[in-house]
């Protein structure tokens, strides 16, 4: 689809990530990425598994360094310059990520920034692990992080308060280069900023092109999800079932004569691979339910199509889906005639 950047996982973990890691570096033209801490099992196991690019990390918070490392600001520190280093000479491109990066306090945390910075980090990687950024506070602080650094900016966001989104968007907007997002927004916790939010909001709404092949986003999210296990809620921006249904009256009516009128305009159905579909329920009104009604080859009258919209809002209203089978069993039952083969195959032509 043309993304940039395949985080494939952390090697040390285990043989089998290892192993899935290697299988993925080896096999894709894109730039892949190997993730370890500031520790040489780490960095060797990123580098040996042949990746482009391997991803350090270490935490830079006090309640982690303190609680989670048991170590200090100066072994922090020293740490993330070897571990740089180390990756740096082998000519490997290197990202660092000074973990926590929100909650740290700001003059250590330009102070490692510029320390990785002068042993040659070619990424810096700003992340709001605990998600308790806003927009305007991370863009403030990628804006001061740019100003201390050469190195390109990349951003990695959390959506603990529904905000992973629009950091990173944020963040682009302070002047960061890249965006760690991920499909469905599957991530710790309440998850990370959602891929296809973050690239059809900058295709759209920034009208940027991103190279991404974005009439793919559908289907990709629909293998991430089977092959997750994890369901898509049907609300979900951009890839959710609902993204694209009109179920209220006053919107499918719209929607029918001109879809500009209840959708965004700038992203439509077919950008991401998707359908614009007509729900019929409690709040349907009589444009999708004679919309439907010729779909299926029925020729109903004013009154007919008044008297069927009326069983499926009372059908709706009890919580019931309305099937195309419950919406034929209703036309029939209001004595709607339907259209011979004949007619019905010239109309769907």
């Amino acid at each position: 689809m043309g993304t940039h950047v395949i985080e494939a996982g952390f090697p040390v973990n285990s043989d089998a990530e290892f192993e899935a890691v290697r299988d993925i570096a080896s096999s894709t033209q894109t730039t892949t990425c190997g993730l370890a801490r500031v520790v040489d099992a780490d960095i060797e196991a990123a580098l040996d598994s042949g990746v482009e690019m391997v991803h350090t990390f270490v935490s830079t918070s006090d309640v982690q360094i303190e609680d989670s490392m048991h170590a200090t600001r100066d072994e922090v520190v020293e740490r993330a310059v070897e571990s740089v280093e180390r990756v740096t000479e082998t000519g490997t491109t290197c990202m660092f990520s000074p973990m926590d990066a929100t909650r740290t306090d700001e003059q250590f945390l330009l102070e490692i920034i510029e320390a990785v910075s002068e042993a040659g980090v070619d990424w810096i990687n700003i992340p709001d692990t605990c998600g308790v950024a806003t927009p305007t506070r991370f863009r403030a602080m990628i804006e001061k992080v740019c100003a201390h650094t050469d190195a390109r900016i990349d951003v990695h966001t959390h959506d603990d308060f529904g905000l992973a989104t629009a950091n990173a968007l944020a963040g682009i907007e302070a002047g960061a280069d890249q965006a760690q997002v991920s499909v469905n927004s599957i991530g710790e916790r309440a998850g990370n900023a959602a891929y296809e939010e973050f690239v059809m909001a900058v295709e759209s709404l920034y009208q940027t092109d991103t190279g991404i092949d974005t009439t793919r986003i559908a289907e990709l999210s629909n293998v991430v999800e089977e092959k997750s296990g994890m369901a898509t809620p049907g609300n979900k921006p951009v890839v959710g079932d609902n993204a694209f249904s009109h179920e209220s009256g006053i919107h499918a009516a719209g929607v029918i004569e001109n879809s500009d009128t209840f959708e965004p305009g700038v992203m439509t159905p077919e950008m991401v691979g998707a359908e614009r579909r007509l729900i019929l329920g409690k709040h349907t009104g009589t444009h999708s339910v004679r919309e439907r009604l010729a779909e299926l080859g029925f020729e109903p009258t004013d009154d007919q199509v008044t008297a069927v919209t009326r069983r499926v809002k009372d059908f709706g209203a009890e919580k019931r889906r309305v099937t195309v089978d419950d919406l034929e069993r209703f036309a029939e039952e209001a004595g709607i005639e339907r259209q011979s083969e004949e007619e019905e195959e010239e109309v769907r032509v």
